[in-house]
């Protein structure tokens, strides 16, 4: 019985030597990760919110201020000129193509539907639709 007394102290004692390592560890990598760039994170974070005064920023800070607000203007553009197409075209040629190969099948099944009096042009039909389908897809933006 004193032996398991004993073994639970050491347990306790390396635990509470454990967490004292550990948060030893945590308070000196806290304060290296600020400083990475020789520029604190607030400073940068307020930099990209464009929440800092100029006046006080380094000139390496009104760059990166400056770049950011190049980029955003950029890819604003770019949103703006970007063509749609209409609601109807995706499900259009989707329609197009799947009624193309319904049509091929039945005739396959069939040997003479879905227009009997064209014969073996059912094909052509049904290839001409899934094409038609096809090509609008390269259209779609």
């Amino acid at each position: 019985m004193e032996t398991m007394h004993m073994a639970d102290e050491e347990l306790h004692e390396t635990d509470e030597q454990s967490v004292d390592n550990v948060s030893d560890t945590t308070a000196s990598n806290d304060g290296a990760n600020d400083d990475d760039y020789g520029i604190p994170m607030d400073e940068v974070e307020a930099v990209l919110n464009a929440t800092a005064d100029k006046s006080s920023m380094t000139p390496q800070m009104q760059r990166m201020m400056k770049r950011q607000a190049e980029n955003t203007k950029r890819v604003e553009e770019s949103i703006k000129s970007t063509k749609s197409n209409p609601r109807w075209f995706v499900p259009l040629f989707c329609a197009l193509m799947i009624i193309g190969l319904v049509w091929a099948v039945v005739y396959y099944l069939t040997g003479k539907y879905p227009i009997p009096a064209i014969g073996a042009w059912n094909l052509a039909v049904g290839g001409a639709l899934i094409m038609i389908g096809f090509l609008m897809t390269m259209g779609w933006h």
